[in-house]
């Protein structure tokens, strides 16, 4: 039996127990699941543009049939050497596909099959992760400290530089879903052309901003005990695979600040001024000084307190990151919707 945390994927994946035949990649960062699929399948034969070594499959066919993936995994090659088969990610159940090969593995294939973010409980999951010939990889989004390394590779695979500052901003535009993250880096080492370092003004210039947006929104939204903005704006940011520790990130340093000028607040200072030192874009100051009149100090303490729990928490297990970030966001906005009623 084989499993293993998000953390250890790619350690596990440099060098992989050669007993592992079959390998599931899931999680909620497809872009994530696609490349490590990619990767994989690569160096698990000699030449990954022979479509005899390497083959493709659909996930939708092999539902619908399931003797095709173990057809295909116990074929002989022609001309002999590694072969790997890449199964597509389908919604349609794969199970009774993959239970022959997990029981009798193949010893001519390396299989790999992609899928989206399957429970605990999903029986494909479970069974890969109970046989011992199979390996199970979780694919979370990704943490700040792995957006920069692929920022600092990207740019330096392009020839050019990037400044500390900047590459900070630029990993705080970046959402959580890998592909969509090596998009964007790409699209601002183009714009950059024939500049040796890439600047503020180019991120600014062509770096998407609505993580960052969305994230406000979702600030926003539990400062001010609005469930219905909340649930809308993590929609949105569910769909570009935001990591929930960067978001709660986000929600803390606000609760700070609030806290801060509230502090400011509570010695004197007007709540205009005390929301100005916050520094925030002037379309989200109105709502900061609504957010301070409903939050005392004392309650400022306790959120802080949530989200500092909640962001422990993420980080000893990746898997349960989005229900304990949403439970911590809508204790938060119950606090903030008590407050106002």
């Amino acid at each position: 039996m084989a499993t293993i945390k998000a953390h250890e994927a790619d350690r596990t994946l440099a060098r992989p127990d050669p007993a592992w035949r079959l390998f599931l990649f899931y999680g909620p960062d497809a872009g994530l699941v696609s490349e490590r699929a990619a990767a994989l399948a690569r160096t698990s034969v000699d030449d990954p543009q022979d479509a005899f070594q390497l083959v493709r499959m659909s996930g939708d066919d092999i539902a619908a049939d399931p003797l095709k993936l173990v057809d295909e995994a116990n074929t002989i090659g022609l001309f002999g050497g590694r072969r790997a088969i890449r199964v597509s990610v389908t919604s349609k159940p794969l199970l009774a596909a993959v239970e022959p090969l997990l029981a009798t593995p193949s010893k001519d294939a390396v299989v790999i099959v992609e899928a989206g973010d399957l429970q605990r409980s999903n029986p494909l999951r479970t069974a890969c992760e109970k046989a011992r010939s199979a390996l199970a990889v979780p694919c979370y989004g990704d943490a700040a400290r792995d957006l920069g390394g692929i920022v600092d590779e990207m740019v330096r695979g392009a020839g050019k530089t990037i400044d500390r500052a900047t590459r900070e901003v630029l990993v705080g535009l970046l959402g959580g879903d890998r592909q969509t993250s090596r998009q964007e880096i790409d699209k601002l080492i183009l714009y950059a052309g024939q500049d040796t370092g890439i600047s503020l003004a180019h991120v600014e210039a062509v770096v998407g901003d609505t993580a960052q947006r969305e994230q406000a929104s979702v600030v926003d939204a539990v400062f001010a005990g609005r469930f219905a903005g909340l649930d809308l704006a993590l929609v949105k940011l569910t769909g570009e695979g935001l990591d929930m520790g960067v978001l709660l990130g986000a929600v803390l340093r606000h609760a700070l600040a609030l806290m801060k000028a509230r502090f400011a607040l509570d010695s004197g200072r007007s709540a205009r001024d005390a929301v100005a030192a916050m520094r925030l874009p002037y379309p989200r100051l109105a709502q900061a000084e609504a957010a301070l009149g409903a939050w005392n100090a004392l309650k400022l303490k306790d959120a802080v307190a949530v989200l500092g729990a909640a962001m422990v928490a993420v980080r000893r297990d990746g898997e349960m990151s989005r229900p304990v970030a949403m439970r911590a966001l809508w204790t938060l906005t119950r606090m903030a919707s008590s407050s106002r009623g």
